[in-house]
């Protein structure tokens, strides 16, 4: 067996699409990611979730949660 083989090169991301909008994407959601937009205690979250069907309408539902999850690690990571 290659000790090598567990450190493949190949890229394993399944949406490069997703790659290509995360900025631009990442813009409109952030703030919905942040503790003092939220209504009443709860998050809003859900709200980007439409935003995202709104603007990019060929992502499927799927991908904008892998999106979404992303964004969210990414947002905590900055703040």
């Amino acid at each position: 067996m290659n000790p090598d083989s567990n450190h493949s090169t190949e890229d394993r991301r399944q949406a490069p699409q997703l790659r290509e909008i995360f900025e631009s994407a990442y813009e409109l959601v952030a703030p919905f990611f942040d503790p003092a937009n939220s209504w009443n205690g709860q998050s809003l979250e859900h709200l980007a979730f439409r935003v995202m069907r709104e603007n990019y309408p060929k992502i499927s539902s799927d991908e904008i949660h892998v999106f979404l999850a992303a964004a969210k690690r990414v947002y905590s990571g900055r703040h």
